[in-house]
């Protein structure tokens, strides 16, 4: 047991794992995982409130604890304009992209590429980089962090924490798929709010509320005298241990080494969209809502709780500094290595030296609970965003024939070579030392992403945007990107006691400003190229664009009775075919696009005069897929070939979210129907004008915390 932690802490945290165990074995239970609707896209069944609390704990992770404190404490409110930034990014997600990929009928964002541009290159370029972000920007960050925290806590050894909280997040995700990610979240959530506003509370008394952090922050200086004289440290002037004279500002100068307001708004600003509008992990939550009305309604709940991290991570962080200035504002290599373990510096341990401090007993626990909410939770959306990637982009592409428990068994398998790559991958994380963690996520994904929003925002607006254009556009921005990605970790940041001789592209081209070169040029490239080929076809570009939407006629959905029940019809020749009605459990399970699941029961007595050397639609049974757009036809499996299973094989079959009439049949993509999209898309004038009002004032109140906070 660390120090600091009694046996109520302790207890705290061991209820935490029940509950959360306890809540994803019970959704395991109830939902339908043996179809890749059912286990990637949880059946498009969520409602606003619970997408936007998972859509809140998906992104608020272990690293924005870490990383968002630790920046905090460093440089003061700078780090809180991604929060706000992303606010606003969440609305033009649920106001624009959504409809988008809703009326397009996609799956995944690589999908959407494919079948807005047509071909399979830059399907392939985008999910091989998706899944790379994830492992060794998200996931190494996230574990980095969550073993910081916990070697602060409760002293435990690193490498045996860390392999059982993956495991146990790898457990919940392989078993329930997404209804078990979503629920986890929700309660998460909850969590994290009440447990992170708890410290921020009794933190901000500590120091006289929002305006004794404003005038002690400026005064946080080690006392250099002193910790000189307490142990073998020296201390050079070129380390800096005064705050930043504008830490109390958000956006900053254009020459400012955090935060230079022009490149956030030109070049930071497309990075997040990349990650609010194209990125797996928060797409799939959104198109998980019932419709449009509960999609628009999960982003902009999702978007005031992006106002919290400001008062719940950021100033805590900077009141960490203002308690332990000593600590975290080491004064140089020696003693930053002496202090934390890192010559680059120790803010990133301001926010759990804060927990240990102030929270008393059993609330110390709760804070270890959130940390592990927060480091499971994005976890756990990570592994099943990548693994769906994975398995329907990458996989799928190279395998067309495979049958839907085959995908099923691939994707679960991805997640466990992922925990893999993920446990081998922290001694890598370990060796770097960042200073700061939250920005090192920002500058990698600054290098990798820009080229990927523009040819995001190309496919929405522009419908003359072609492959061969986002094509070339994507890889002249991947490749300058890679070269500065590979530069930065060839020519690392030198202690501050050192002499920085790195290149100049390096100290004088701030990497907000390189991102916004790399969004611009990889638009441009796309422009031109696509100006002198040959335009899309108009079958590419009649679903995939803004201006799509405009054709379609959105109408109220029918009755669910009317949708389910088959009734007898004629056929062309006079015969009669026999219909029955969709069962309860199958009645309720939905598509990921919203269509229910209608499924052609064939007539037990078919007529032997109308053979047929095809297989029908009456044997094809279809299944709608994940993101509710893809349906998935296949032959029906007549009687139990290989005889009854043992119990082992049962037991592994339930645990895997195998059914016994689970079949083998490679799957087909079928045309979805144009009234479920009218249907999906479909917004009651009152609640549409609600919605409406719901996103100006959520709009005004970004507006407003960025000049509240910059003046």
């Amino acid at each position: 047991m660390g120090p600091g932690m009694e046996a109520a802490d302790i207890a705290v945290v061991a209820l935490y794992f029940v509950l959360v165990l306890f809540i994803g074995f019970l959704s395991m239970w109830k939902a339908n995982r043996s179809t890749v609707s059912g286990y990637f896209l949880a059946g498009r069944s969520m409602t606003w409130i619970v997408i936007g609390a998972s859509l809140f704990v998906s992104n608020i992770g272990s690293e924005h604890f870490i990383g968002l404190a630790g920046s905090g404490a460093a440089s003061g409110f700078a780090v809180g304009a991604w929060e706000f930034n992303a606010l606003l990014l969440l609305q033009l997600l649920g106001w624009v992209f959504i409809p988008v990929y809703i009326h397009s009928g996609v799956y995944t964002m690589p999908e959407y590429l494919s079948k807005r541009y047509g071909g399979h290159r830059l399907k392939v370029y985008f999910a091989f980089l998706s899944v790379l972000l994830y492992i060794f920007t998200k996931l190494s960050v996230d574990l980095y962090a969550g073993a910081l925290f916990i070697q602060e806590s409760l002293g435990w050894n690193l490498y045996l924490s860390i392999f059982l909280l993956i495991s146990m997040t790898a457990v919940l995700t392989v078993t329930g798929g997404l209804v078990a990610v979503l629920y986890t979240d929700a309660l998460q959530a909850v969590l994290m709010i009440s447990g992170a506003l708890t410290l921020s509370i009794l933190s901000l008394n500590k120091v006289g509320g929002l305006e004794g952090v404003r005038t002690k922050y400026m005064q946080a200086v080690p006392n250099v005298s002193a910790i000189v004289a307490t142990g073998n440290f020296t201390y050079s002037p070129s380390c800096r241990i005064e705050p930043k004279l504008n830490s109390l500002s958000i956006l900053r100068g254009p020459l400012d080494e955090d935060i230079p307001w022009p490149g956030f708004i030109l070049g930071q600003t497309p990075a997040s969209i990349w990650y609010w509008c194209a990125d797996q992990v928060i797409v799939q939550r959104v198109l998980a809502a019932k419709n449009i009305v509960h999609a628009k309604g999960s982003t902009l709940m999702a978007g005031i709780l992006k106002i919290l991290p400001m008062f719940l991570i950021v100033i805590p962080g900077m009141i960490s500094r203002i308690l332990f200035a000593d600590e975290i504002a080491c004064i140089g290599p020696e003693h930053c290595m002496a202090v934390c373990g890192s010559q680059a510096g120790c803010s990133n341990i301001a926010y759990p030296r804060l927990v240990m401090a102030v929270m008393p007993v059993g609330l110390r626990g709760l804070m270890m609970a959130v940390m592990i909410a927060a480091l499971m939770s994005d976890l756990d959306s990570i592994f099943n965003s990548a693994s769906t990637i994975f398995t329907l982009d990458i996989y799928q592409t190279f395998r067309r024939k495979a049958t839907q428990q085959e995908l099923l068994l691939v994707g679960r398998m991805f997640v466990i070579v992922m925990v893999a790559i993920s446990i081998a991958w922290v001694p890598v994380i370990i060796d770097m030392q960042g200073g700061q963690t939250y920005l090192y996520i920002q500058e990698v994904a600054g290098y990798l992403t820009p080229p990927i929003a523009a040819l995001f925002l190309l496919g929405v607006f522009w419908k003359r945007c072609n492959e061969k254009g986002a094509f070339w556009g994507g890889m002249t921005g991947c490749t300058l990107g890679s070269i500065r990605l590979i530069l930065a970790f060839i020519y690392r940041q030198p202690r501050c006691d050192q002499v920085d001789d790195r290149p100049a592209l390096i100290t004088k081209v701030h990497y907000m400003y390189f991102a916004a070169g790399l969004f611009w040029i990889s638009g441009l490239v796309a422009v031109v190229v696509s100006l002198f080929t040959s335009p899309p076809d108009e079958q590419q570009i009649k679903t995939t664009t803004l201006w799509g939407l405009r054709n379609i006629e959105k109408i109220p959905a029918k009755e669910r009775d009317e949708i389910y029940r088959l009734t007898e019809r004629s056929l062309s020749n006079g015969n009669g075919s026999l219909h029955k009605e969709i069962p309860l459990d199958v009645r309720k399970e939905r598509c990921f696009d919203g269509a229910d699941i209608k499924l052609l029961v064939p007539s037990t007595a078919p007529d032997p005069a109308t053979p047929s050397t095809e297989t029908s639609p009456a044997t094809t049974p279809a299944e709608c897929v994940g993101n509710g757009r893809i349906e998935m036809a296949r032959a029906e499996e007549g009687g139990n070939a290989n005889g009854e299973r043992g119990r082992c094989l049962q037991l592994l079959g339930w645990f895997c979210g195998y059914k016994e009439e689970a079949d083998s049949a490679p799957y087909k993509i079928v045309q979805e129907d144009s009234r479920v999209i009218a249907e999906l898309l479909y917004e009651p004038p009152r609640v549409k004008a609600l919605l409406n009002c719901g996103l100006v004032f959520v709009c005004s109140l970004g507006t407003f915390m960025f000049i509240y906070f910059s003046l």
